[in-house]
């Protein structure tokens, strides 16, 4: 085997702060990407709401996104120290509002999202499937952003790996010398951009959201889930294995049976409508 040549792969040394106020506090590119994920968000939802596909209208959309924020922030912070670092709840639980520290899961964020939904579709007595059809659709795009930013803060690194497109990052073990799969871009076209194209074909060239409510939620849920447990097989556990699977693994098979739920829910009720 022929030894490592470090020089020959690029180095992923980016500062993770965009513009610097004061030497360790600015504008980071994690804060970036939430802000362009929920600015193409709020775009799509107007042009949902322009075409008569969503019955929110811009006061409404605004509260909406505001649920959303809060639900995602507090959802995907809560869900990483419990499903990554769950000793922090007895030892230090106050870390939980460290957001600054970094640490936020994705899983966690989709719960704090379908809390966020159910909380507005009631507030403005619309249907909860109807909504989180909607919303499931806004989704990728803070997810190809913000698996982006992964990648230039060097963090969520890949297996090592001597593939020409390999990386090294330096926050990695031995990251100066072993190269790695630059798995948050694998992660960011597939739970990025290949949700996005899928769920706005989905909208824009079906019926599904008028004849299948639940549907499209439950196909983003199964999607999502079996292309997060591909890019897994790239990627470096961030935490302990369960019966051999990664963390992110286990919590997508689960996310994918809630899915296939979800599908079989709202075929259900479209068989029963159309009887």
């Amino acid at each position: 085997m022929n030894p490592i040549n470090p020089n020959e792969y690029f180095k992923c040394e980016f500062d993770p702060i965009l513009f610097h106020i004061t030497e360790n506090f600015g504008v980071r590119y994690y804060g970036v990407a939430y802000l362009l994920g929920f600015v193409v968000g709020a775009w799509l939802l107007k042009r949902y709401h322009d075409k008569g596909i969503s019955p929110y209208n811009p006061d409404q959309q605004t509260n909406l996104f505001i649920a959303l924020l809060i639900g995602v922030m507090a959802g995907g912070r809560f869900g990483y120290i419990l499903f990554y670092t769950p000793e922090l709840i007895f030892s230090e639980p106050w870390k939980i509002f460290f957001v600054w520290e970094g640490g936020m899961a994705s899983h966690g964020g989709f719960i704090g999202v379908a809390a966020a939904t159910y909380f507005v579709a009631r507030k403005y007595k619309q249907s909860f499937w109807g909504t989180a059809d909607i919303v499931c659709s806004l989704a990728p795009a803070g997810l190809l952003f913000g698996r982006i930013a992964n990648f230039i803060n060097g963090e969520l690194w890949g297996k090592q790996s001597t593939v020409a497109w390999a990386v090294l990052f330096p926050l990695a073990p031995q990251g100066s010398t072993i190269p790695r799969h630059p798995s948050q871009l694998y992660e960011a076209t597939l739970e990025g951009l290949v949700m996005l194209l899928y769920s706005q074909y989905r909208i824009w060239k079906t019926p599904v959201l008028k004849n299948c409510p639940g549907a499209l939620v439950g196909e983003f849920f199964t999607g999502y889930a079996f292309l997060r447990i591909l890019g897994e097989q790239f990627r470096e556990p961030d935490a302990e294995l369960t019966f051999g699977l990664s963390r992110g693994t286990t919590l997508s098979i689960l996310m994918a049976l809630v899915g296939l739920w979800m599908i079989w829910r709202a075929l259900q009720g479209q068989a029963k409508s159309e009887a």
